[in-house]
């Protein structure tokens, strides 16, 4: 073949062109396979972020679900609870009622009559315990309208404004909810309380949200 039949890069006049078809078409292919995989690795992500959302999801769900069967057991007994109290409140009145001379007087059929009421109301407090029933002690503490119902007030000016000084009635909760509140005398006349700063609370200082 002479030289004047070839074209320029050497190659014959009528393979040029179906090499151009064939790098064309091995352009587009790559480029194809390019987009395919990107396709695929963008699909992939999505469905590892539903996968990720979903597991999320469920963790979410056995957390609620065994809170509530939590909350369920728990304060399913409140109102038998409640009334329980009552049971022990006059448990603990009959033996207030009884003066202390006649006690430390009593025969011994009278002594252990007493002594068996005194056991009963104890084991019954310590069975709603065991339920999840405890008992307040407010007497010194801050007056708390969530937790404590005033009755009466006490001039005592050694004690600030709002100070438990006297427990007539007990109060219980069960759990974290409120089932019978105290009964209490709050303090009067005593100082006030230093003033809390709203923006400037010191580090684990707890800011009183009944106030």
């Amino acid at each position: 073949m002479s030289e004047e039949n070839k074209s320029p890069d050497n190659q014959p006049d009528g393979l040029k062109p179906q090499a151009e078809a064939v790098n064309e078409a091995a352009a587009a292919a790559e480029e194809s396979a390019v987009d395919a995989v990107e396709a695929l690795m963008a699909e992939n992500a999505e469905l590892k972020d539903r996968a990720l959302r979903t597991m999320a999801e469920m963790e979410n769900l056995r957390r609620r679900t065994e809170k509530e069967v939590k909350d369920a057991r728990q304060y399913a007994v409140s109102g038998f609870a409640r009334d329980m109290l009552t049971v022990s409140d006059n448990l603990s009145r009959a033996l207030e009622a009884l003066p202390e001379d006649d006690r430390k007087n009593a025969d011994a059929g009278v002594a252990s009559l007493i002594e068996g009421v005194e056991m009963i109301e104890r084991d019954l407090l310590n069975q709603l315990e065991k339920n999840g029933v405890s008992k307040l002690e407010p007497e010194g503490q801050k007056f708390d309208p969530n937790f404590h119902q005033a009755m009466f007030e006490v001039p005592n000016t050694e004690v600030p404004n709002n100070t438990v000084v006297q427990v007539v009635q007990a109060g219980y909760v069960i759990g974290e909810r409120v089932l019978r509140p105290a009964m209490v005398g709050v303090s009067k006349g005593g100082p006030k309380e230093a003033p809390k700063a709203d923006a400037g609370t010191e580090p684990g200082e707890t800011v009183d949200k009944s106030a």
